[in-house]
This record gives C-alpha cells, sequence and structure tokens, in this order.
C-alpha cells in the first residue's frame, strides 16, 4: 500500500489501462518458453486487479490479446486461447469476494464459439456486482473499434437517425467498448517499450501515460502505487491553463 511521503496527496485515477508487455521476455530470463511467462502474465492479472480494486480504482482495462496478435506463432495463439476457461475457473470465486464486475471489449468474430460462450458466461455471472469493473481486452485492436464506430454512424445516417450536423465526440464516445466506463485517466506500458500498440487511441487524449521497465509478470502491486503516485504529482491541464 502507498507510504506517503509528509504533505503528498495521493490521488487514485478512475480508470486505469494497462498493455500487458513483456510476457515472452520475462520467460525468456529464465530458461522458460514463451508460454510460461504468459501464465505467469495471466496470474498478475488477479493480482493487480485485486490490488486495484482495494484502493479505490473504478476500472481497470487490460491489453490481453490484440487483434494483430493472431500473427505470432500458432502454438503460442493456441496457448492463449486456452486462457479463457482457466481464467473463468480458477478467479471466479476471488473476483466474487472482492464484487469485481468483468467485461471484455474486442471482436467477438475471429474467437471459437466455446470462448464466446466463455466470455458470455463471466459477463452475465458479474454483471451486478458494484466494485471494480476489470475490462479484459481479447481480440482488440484501438482502429479496429473507431471504424466500427464510424460505419455504425455513417449506418445511421443513412437510415436518417441521425445527421451529419449531429455527429460530435460524444456520439463516437457512445458507439465504443468503453461506452460505460469513465474517462481514462492513466495509462501503464511496463516493459521498457514505449509506444501506444494500437491501445485506446481514442480513449488515451488526454490520459497520463507512464512507462516502466519491469515486465508484466513482475509488475507489483508496489509498482502499480508508484505510478499512482506519480499520477498524482501531474498536473492535468487538458489543454488549458493553470487557473
Amino acid at each position: 500500500m502507498f507510504k506517503r511521503k509528509q504533505a503528498e496527496i495521493i490521488t487514485i485515477p478512475k480508470h486505469i489501462a494497462i498493455i500487458l508487455d513483456g510476457n515472452g521476455r520475462w520467460a525468456k530470463r529464465r530458461g522458460l518458453p514463451r508460454t510460461a511467462g504468459h501464465q505467469a502474465g495471466v496470474e498478475n492479472i488477479k493480482r493487480i486487479a485485486v490490488h486495484a480494486a482495494k484502493i479505490g480504482v473504478k476500472a481497470l482495462s487490460l491489453y490481453a490479446f490484440s487483434t494483430e496478435n493472431w500473427n505470432r506463432p500458432k502454438n503460442e495463439v493456441d496457448f492463449l486461447m486456452n486462457l479463457p476457461e482457466e481464467f473463468e475457473t480458477r478467479f471466479r470465486d476471488e473476483f466474487e469476494k472482492h464484487d469485481i464486475k468483468v467485461m471484455f471489449s474486442g471482436r467477438k468474430t475471429k474467437i471459437s464459439r466455446k470462448n464466446q460462450e466463455i466470455l458470455e458466461r463471466i459477463t452475465e455471472r458479474s454483471k451486478l456486482r458494484q466494485g471494480l469493473v476489470l475490462n479484459i481486452c481479447f481480440d482488440y485492436g484501438s482502429k479496429e473499434e473507431i471504424v466500427q464506430a464510424i460505419k455504425q454512424i455513417a449506418m445511421n445516417v443513412k437510415e436518417e437517425k441521425t445527421t451529419i450536423e449531429a455527429i460530435d465526440e460524444h456520439m463516437v464516445d457512445d458507439l465504443l467498448y468503453t461506452k460505460e466506463l469513465p474517462q481514462l485517466d492513466l495509462l501503464i506500458r511496463p516493459s521498457g517499450e514505449i509506444r501506444l500498440s494500437n491501445f485506446l487511441l481514442w480513449q488515451v487524449a488526454y490520459a497520463e501515460l507512464y512507462f516502466c521497465e519491469t515486465f508484466w509478470p513482475a509488475f507489483s502491486e508496489r509498482e502499480l502505487d508508484k505510478a499512482i503516485a506519480e499520477y498524482s504529482r501531474r498536473e492535468r491541464r487538458f489543454g488549458g491553463l493553470k487557473g
């Protein structure tokens, strides 16, 4: 938990997003297969989600599998496609205990019917919970998300459900996967990479960015606290000037 310096005020972000990066490199440094890194990364989802819930974060979006990750070696993709079932069986009780609501952002058209049913089951079982919203971004790509929103707006204009003049950023917000979540406050990328990798490109517009060297499987509760402490020290002006 936070160790506050004298007069330091910690502001807890309402919505944090994390790019789950570095699983393979974490495993390689230990002489393990990449799949062992992904397994450790999945375990860390539980640890960080529970900690975020305890400290008062309202929403936690995790980039677990991107639309581009299908290009990875088949054995690695096959392993990752087995993780929803493991996620359901191993984390169900822990998330229920901490009143964590689970949702999934991303395409549902390319994953197997079995995995579609698992994601639907997890979502349905937790939909009435009032605590942290854990948003797992699975087969997610921000460009694809925005394109789908544009297509829906175009269809609505064609069907005369709206007009071109009525289109604004709020209309786009309402067509994104994150429409029910608070505005994104803080985006974290572990592993030393400094890029967004097609993650929440619209939502990140005025979020604070935090990068660290730690690989995701080793990203601890203390690391999250450090990121939040840094967030608290920043002055957010949203394009304006300090009053």
